[in-house]
């Protein structure tokens, strides 16, 4: 079992940051891909981040490319979103995830545990 807990959320004015952090428990850490995903009111959930188990291979969805980083502490377990120039269709509840499966980390399907979620409320 891996626990996963994520903090950081809150409300911003478009354009500004934030800095979720998703503190991990249980298992080996760096055995496990981390992933960000996030889910908008009346949408489904979307793939955000992911990282490997060392930190050398980050990915990001389009929509989010060059403005989020990806990061992990492997030392402290934790694993980080940094947000910047947020946008209003940033506004979602945001969880972190963890897989063993490199090849799936862009499915939330292939993700074995989740955290609860941060709400990113970003107004215009």
């Amino acid at each position: 079992q891996v626990q996963l807990v994520e903090s950081g959320g809150g409300l911003v004015q478009a354009g500004g940051s934030l800095r979720l952090s998703c503190a991990a428990s249980g298992r080996t850490f760096s055995n496990y891909v981390m992933g960000w995903f996030r889910q908008a009111p009346g949408k489904e959930r979307e793939f955000v981040s992911a990282i490997s188990w060392r930190g050398t291979s980050t990915n990001y969805a389009d929509s989010v490319k060059g403005r989020f980083t990806i990061s992990r502490d492997n030392a402290k377990t934790m694993v980080y979103l940094q947000m910047n120039n947020l946008k209003p269709e940033d506004t979602a509840v945001y969880y972190c995830a963890a897989t063993t499966d490199y090849s799936g980390r862009f499915s939330g399907h292939e993700y074995a545990y989740w955290g609860q979620g941060t709400q990113v409320t970003v107004s215009s």
